[in-house]
């Protein structure tokens, strides 16, 4: 009876274990990651940026990151609250004049790329690198170990990674007083900025009206001839008969009658 009680609590502590409902508990932890986090492209020499990817915060100091074109990669783990370098990789930092190895160490508020994400058998690894710091990009691997005794469930690691880095929610990096002054872009003067975004842009004044046609020139049976003179102008020739006078003009004949439009030709 106790042997088949000793059975029974073995099967129930083996159904509540974080990683009893899943068969790969590993694969669970890289599909957190690969949801959580977006991977940076460089290029095959790792001097730019094709696509960026997710911007880390770092909470925990010091980071040690050695040069992009170190022969090692600094790997430092994240345990019991603190960031250890290893011993193995600290020897890269060893050397004098060009053989030294340029390292750097980053401290909490400082950001850089995440590059890659792997879940392996003794933990959880990141790989990140910097934006260039006098020209010269640093890269580490961040190591957040297994615990064999009580394994961990993806939320536990997730937790356990966001103790030591965060995801930026700008999603930039702070570049400006990493690059040189040479490389920092000027501000356009205030009369090049742009027009913010919630300012309606100024419509452009509208063409002026269009001058109605002038009234159409008349004569009228009646008229003086000062009258018609004043509208039309002088005329080419004038034919002088006495009480009756005919003005010839390019497009008509008037023929006035005691100094009257008689006729019109």
């Amino acid at each position: 009876m106790r042997r088949t009680a000793g059975c029974i609590v073995a099967i129930i502590w083996a159904l509540l274990s974080p990683w009893a409902y899943c068969q790969d508990p590993k694969t669970e932890i890289q599909n957190r990651l690969n949801s959580q986090f977006v991977i940076t492209k460089f290029t095959a020499d790792h001097s730019d940026i094709v696509k960026a990817g997710s911007v880390l915060v770092l909470q925990k100091e010091p980071l040690a990151m050695f040069s992009i074109y170190a022969n090692t990669v600094a790997t430092n783990t994240y345990k019991n609250g603190k960031l250890l370098m290893g011993f193995g990789t600290s020897l890269a930092t060893l050397g004098t004049g060009d053989n030294k190895v340029p390292q750097r160490n980053f401290v909490a508020g400082e950001k850089f790329w995440l590059v890659a994400t792997a879940v392996q058998d003794d933990g959880v690894y990141l790989l990140v690198i910097s934006d260039p710091f006098n020209d010269v990009r640093y890269c580490a691997k961040l190591k957040f170990p297994f615990n064999k005794k009580s394994p961990q469930s993806a939320d536990d690691m997730m937790k356990t990674i966001a103790e030591a880095v965060t995801v930026d929610s700008g999603g930039e990096l702070n570049t400006a007083q990493q690059q040189p002054p040479a490389q920092q872009q000027k501000q356009p003067p205030p009369s090049q900025a742009s027009t913010p975004a919630n300012m309606a842009p100024i419509a452009p004044p509208p063409p002026p009206a269009d001058a109605p046609p002038p009234a159409p020139k008349t004569i009228s049976i009646g008229q003086t001839r000062e009258v018609v003179i004043a509208i039309f102008g002088p005329p080419k020739t004038v034919v002088n008969l006495g009480a009756k006078e005919i003005d010839v003009y390019p497009d008509m004949k008037v023929t006035y009658i005691n100094n009257k439009v008689s006729t019109v030709q």
